[in-house]
């Protein structure tokens, strides 16, 4: 289902991948496979089955080589550093378990279908990455801990403000509530709320949360004419 009012433009540059979630952009058919070909690696090494004895540690290795924590960003503020700037788009490539992996990577599919039917490539790519960061420059700020942020939830959460965005203006078209376009986020944060009385507070719901403020801000400047309709609304101010 497309939002109306809206329709991708066929790029034979970018053409569309069908797989089990339908037409899909080939950036998230490659960034699914990348993150599920290193959830695969991580997780048959912690078994023994590749890698030798070594290869039980590649998870740990691979959080604190490619982990955020805010002492990274801490010590970013003090003097630059690439390798270390690097983590900022690297931890969403790695996941604590094979569980939030897939969750992951199913969202990631399902929503950048969605999403990816309505944007142009470069401004998926822009979502994707503003959302990564804003993630991570949030989790930096204002988690005391130095627990590291890893998973796609912050771009996954930014989708999903994406998605949320879409939904609204759907709604608005059709003359219904346009509150309900907030149905998704509301059942994941109560989800969140649950789990985190369940099992304890995650911290990591704080690049969620960026996350998905980012996206929604930055929806209504990518979507196709976004950029011209914020323009025309400032001039009329």
């Amino acid at each position: 289902m497309r939002p109306q009012g809206f329709y991708p433009r066929p790029d034979p540059n970018h053409a569309p991948v069908e797989g089990p979630f339908g037409t899909l952009p080939p950036m998230i058919v490659v960034l699914a496979l990348v993150m599920g070909g290193i959830e695969a690696a991580l997780s048959l090494g912690a078994t023994g089955l590749i890698g030798g004895p070594q290869a039980i540690g590649w998870r740990i290795g691979a959080i604190e080589g490619f982990g955020f924590a805010p002492a990274v960003l801490d010590r970013l503020v003090v003097g630059w550093d690439w390798g270390l700037a690097a983590r900022l788009l690297s931890y969403p490539f790695v996941h604590i378990s094979v569980t939030h992996a897939l969750f992951a990577v199913a969202l990631l599919l399902a929503l950048g279908k969605f999403v990816g039917e309505v944007l142009h490539p470069v401004a998926l790519g822009v979502m994707l990455v503003a959302t990564t960061l804003v993630g991570a420059l949030a989790f930096g700020f204002f988690v005391s801990t130095n627990y590291p942020l890893i998973g796609a939830y912050p771009a996954v959460y930014g989708l999903i403000g994406g998605f949320t965005y879409l939904m609204w203006l759907q709604l608005g078209r059709a003359g219904s509530n346009r509150l309900a376009a907030f149905r998704l986020i509301g059942v994941l944060l109560a989800l969140q709320l649950v789990f985190g009385l369940m099992f304890g507070a995650d911290p990591a719901w704080v690049a969620d949360a960026a996350g998905f403020v980012t996206g929604l801000v930055l929806s209504p400047l990518l979507a196709p004419g976004g950029t011209r309709a914020f323009l025309a609304r400032m001039r009329a101010r």
